[in-house]
């Protein structure tokens, strides 16, 4: 039977806590740096050939929304109706084009993270919750 049980954990010089330590806060460091690279990106969705442009944050908050002049009648209730399906049409593209960059910037650093599955939703962001993020 072994003495110590950390043996196991690194051969035989035995467990080193402060490298284990030293790597975490690596990593969390990356992991606020990628963050903020994203909120400081912005994507656009478009819809009916630029009719309509929606623009998202890097983390997926609306920004702005374009709508080109002369493409809508505003006192038509179909065309308006029409409007208001291009904008959510257009913010889903928007979002899913962010949510693509998250997962380029955050999947690699949360794919070690417990539940951190990186073809998971919101690539392996599931983990992050844990560390606070």
């Amino acid at each position: 039977m072994t003495q110590n049980p950390f043996d196991a954990l690194g051969g035989g010089g035995g467990f080193d806590m402060n490298a284990l330590l030293q790597q975490a806060q690596q990593m969390q460091s990356q992991l606020q740096e990628a963050q903020q690279r994203l909120a400081e990106a912005t994507v656009d969705g478009t819809v009916a050939g630029g009719a309509v442009t929606v623009t998202v944050s890097g983390v997926g908050e609306l920004v702005g929304v374009e709508i080109k002049a002369g493409q809508f009648d505003g006192s038509d209730a179909d065309d308006l109706a029409d409007l208001g399906d291009m904008v959510v049409a257009a913010y889903r593209d928007a979002k899913a084009q962010a949510d693509a960059l998250a997962g380029e910037a955050l999947g690699p650093l949360a794919g070690g993270l417990p539940g951190g599955d990186p073809g998971g939703p919101a690539g392996g962001l599931s983990g992050l919750g844990q560390l606070g993020f």
